[in-house]
C-alpha cells in the first residue's frame, strides 16, 4: 500500500479530462499506481505529444478480468482500453461516445468493489453527453450511489491549499425551489452520521467539529425568515450531538466563512450546493477537490469540469493541479484505510 492502486476515470474524451490523467499519473508514479481507464488510442497520441518519454501500454477490459493487472515498470503507464465508438475531436461532444464513458466509471467501481483498486478518482465527464446517449443522468455523486445500491451519500469538496476547509452539503443538485423540502430531521441525520464516521475514518480526525448553516438568510432571524430552523435543522443537531457528533449551529452562512470560525472546525455541513461550495472555489479553484463520502468506496474527484474550450486550443493549456491533489487524497485515504 506504500504505492496504492487507483482507477482513474479519464472522463469526457473530448475535454481536459484525458490530458489532465495523464500528467498527474506520469508525474505522481513513484507515489501512486494509476490505473487510466478510457480510449487507449486516444491516451496513447496525448501521452506522446505531452511528453515523449511518458510510455502508455494498453490492456483489454476482458485481459484485466480474466488475468488482472500486468506488473508493468515504474515508468509505464497502464491503460484499460475503453474504446469509444466515434473519433475524438478536442472540444467537440459526440453522444455516440457517452457510454464509453460511463463504461469507465462501472469498471472503476466494479473494480473497486472487488479490491482490485485501493479507490478511484475521477476526471470530469460532461452529464449532457451521456443523457444524450440514452442514459438518465444528473452526476458523478448520484450515480455512484445507484450502483453501489447507497441509500445516501453526502458531497464534500476540500481545499487543497487550505486542508482545514472541507464544505459538505446538506443537498446536492437540486434546484433551488426543491431544497427546502429536501431538508428532513431524517437525511440531516443520515448526513450527519456520514460526515462523522467518513471524517474519522478517512481522514484520521479522532473527534470532528462540524459546524452547520442554517437555510435561510440570518439561519432564519427567530422564524422571522423562515422557520426551517427551529423546527428542522436545530432539533436535527440536537439529536446528533445525544449521539456523541459534534454538530454545532445553525448559523447564518453569509458570516459562517471567516477564519475565526473555521479555524475551530473541521468541516462545514451546508445546506444547498450554491449555499457553500463558491465560498470553497473562491479560496481554493484549481487545487481543490470533490469527495463523495459515504460509499464502499473511496472516490475523490477534480474540482472543475470538462473545460472544453481549453481542450480545443489544444494540449498545454489545462492545469492539472486539482487532479494531482485528488490523486494524492485518494492514495492518502487508502494507506489509511489499509492501517485501520
Amino acid at each position: 500500500m506504500n504505492r496504492p492502486i487507483l482507477a482513474l476515470t479519464c472522463g469526457e474524451p473530448a475535454g481536459i479530462g484525458p490530458e489532465i490523467s495523464l500528467r498527474a499519473a506520469w508525474e505522481l508514479r513513484h507515489e501512486v499506481r494509476c490505473i487510466l481507464l478510457g480510449d487507449a488510442a486516444l491516451l496513447a497520441q496525448s501521452a506522446y505529444e505531452i511528453d515523449a518519454q511518458m510510455r502508455v501500454a494498453a490492456i483489454s477490459i476482458q485481459a484485466w478480468r480474466n488475468s488482472g493487472l500486468p506488473h508493468f515498470p515504474t515508468d509505464c503507464l497502464t491503460v484499460i482500453d475503453c474504446p469509444v465508438a466515434e473519433p475524438v475531436r478536442p472540444g467537440v461532444l459526440d453522444a455516440r461516445n457517452g457510454r464509453a464513458v460511463l463504461q469507465t466509471l462501472d469498471l472503476a467501481v466494479q473494480g473497486a468493489l472487488s479490491g482490485a483498486f485501493a479507490a478511484i478518482v475521477t476526471a470530469p465527464l460532461q452529464k449532457s453527453t451521456i443523457n444524450d446517449a440514452g442514459v438518465a443522468f444528473t452526476g458523478h455523486t448520484e450515480y455512484l450511489a445507484e450502483v453501489t445500491h447507497t441509500p445516501q451519500v453526502v458531497m464534500m469538496l476540500a481545499g487543497g491549499q487550505s486542508p482545514h476547509l472541507r464544505v459538505a452539503l446538506a443537498t446536492t443538485h437540486l434546484a433551488l425551489k426543491d431544497v427546502p423540502a429536501a431538508i428532513t430531521a431524517d437525511s440531516l441525520a443520515r448526513t450527519l452520521d456520514i460526515l462523522h464516521a467518513d471524517l474519522r475514518s478517512k481522514f484520521g480526525i479522532a473527534r470532528p467539529r462540524i459546524l452547520v448553516t442554517g437555510l435561510n438568510p440570518h439561519a432564519g432571524e427567530n422564524g422571522y425568515l423562515g422557520r426551517e430552523e427551529i423546527e428542522v435543522i436545530s432539533p436535527a443537531l440536537e439529536a446528533a450531538r445525544a449521539r456523541g457528533i459534534d454538530a454545532r449551529g445553525p448559523y447564518p452562512a453569509d458570516t459562517l466563512f471567516q477564519p475565526k470560525y473555521l479555524e475551530d472546525a473541521d468541516c462545514v455541513l451546508a445546506m444547498y450546493h450554491d449555499q457553500g461550495l463558491p465560498v470553497l472555489k473562491f479560496a481554493s479553484f484549481g487545487h481543490g477537490i470533490n469527495i463523495t463520502l459515504g460509499l464502499p468506496l473511496i472516490r475523490t474527484s477534480v474540482d472543475h469540469g470538462t473545460a472544453l474550450d481549453l481542450a480545443a486550443a489544444g494540449l498545454g493549456h489545462a492545469d492539472h493541479g486539482s487532479m494531482l491533489v485528488a490523486v494524492r487524497a485518494a492514495a492518502d485515504m487508502a494507506r489509511r484505510q489499509k492501517r485501520a
